[in-house]
């Protein structure tokens, strides 16, 4: 029998496309893809996946009216990331009101709507990292694309239907398929060829006194992880439950661990430069994220990868062959 359509946004991005590669492991084929690949190399992520069809944002929603009835969910994952993007009435246009467009359909028909909000809505993190939808009113995001986003959680709560849709807060995401990234691509890949050709990687040097250089934190989460995670909230058993989720380790590492265990990974002596930080960057700066992961693991209890383990996996199955996943 035929398989109700997924629809994926954002399919040829790094989390888009491992999402349709776990997706067809699970057996589920009937993907129609959304994404824009222009000129790159981005569609070299579809290689090997099996869907129905790949079409441009564009057309999305005139392909929805017409097609509507074989559907099933929506997981909106299509957005520009790039956290140092200025055009503000680009990111209201692409991020936000698209965004929103397709929720409108997907509420209206019924429909199971997912879509990637961020952990930059959450600022500096002087109010924690607790994905509560009663205090998003208060949080500072530190950049049009954090701001961006909260606007999208902010609608859905200003709407009532958090309980109707998925929104999910993801941290840093990293892993295969995320060539095509340029400066958003993670520091992992950055570091990798610079400390395989010079056998040393450069961090940036603190721009806070509580923090040594490169003890700044993060909460890392390797993408085959993240899109297991998000993944869950397709399941029957799981299509009640609605509201913002954080998506992350729920641990914090520091980008001196980060590239110890790249190091480690290369079979490498540690060689580690650091560098002043950009002043446009310090002003926007998170020195410190980690996902409160309670809400999540309430519902779940799906096990993370360490990051020694991820980034070995990383860097021997994908970095070091050109590989994707």
């Amino acid at each position: 029998m035929k398989q109700p359509i997924i629809v994926i946004t954002g399919a040829a991005g790094m989390i888009g496309s491992c999402m349709a590669r776990y997706l067809n492991d699970q057996g589920i084929t009937d993907l129609l893809l959304v994404d824009d690949l222009k000129r790159g190399e981005k569609w070299k992520n579809l290689l090997g996946k099996q869907f129905l069809d790949l079409i441009s944002k564009h057309e999305l929603l005139a392909w929805l009216n017409e097609h509507g009835d074989e559907v099933d969910a929506i997981i909106h994952l299509g957005a520009c990331s790039d956290t140092t993007e200025c055009d503000a009435d680009y990111l209201m246009e692409n991020n936000f009101r698209y965004t929103i467009r397709l929720a409108e359909w997907a509420l209206q028909n019924e429909k199971r709507f997912i879509y990637a909000s961020s952990a930059a809505t959450y600022g500096n993190g002087a109010l924690g990292f607790i994905d509560c939808e009663e205090k998003l009113l208060d949080l500072n995001p530190l950049n049009m694309y954090g701001f961006s986003k909260q606007l999208v959680d902010l609608w859905m709560k200003r709407e009532n239907v958090l309980d109707k849709v998925v929104g999910l807060k993801y941290f840093n995401v990293f892993g295969p398929n995320e060539y095509h990234k340029g400066n958003m691509a993670s520091m992992v890949l950055k570091m990798c060829e610079k400390a395989r050709v010079e056998g040393k990687i450069q961090l940036f040097k603190s721009n806070h006194s509580f923090y040594g250089d490169g003890e700044q934190c993060r909460d890392f989460i390797y993408v085959k992880d993240a899109v297991r995670m998000s993944c869950e909230f397709l399941k029957p058993e799981y299509r009640h439950v609605g509201g913002l989720f954080n998506i992350g380790q729920g641990k914090s590492t520091t980008w001196n661990t980060l590239a110890h265990a790249l190091f480690k990974a290369l079979k490498k002596a540690p060689n580690i430069e650091y560098i002043e930080m950009p002043s446009s960057l310090s002003k926007q700066y998170q020195n410190y994220t980690c996902a409160d992961m309670r809400k999540f693991n309430t519902l779940f209890s799906l096990d993370s990868t360490s990051i020694d383990e991820a980034v070995l996996e990383y860097v021997e199955e994908y970095l070091m062959r050109n590989a994707r996943w």
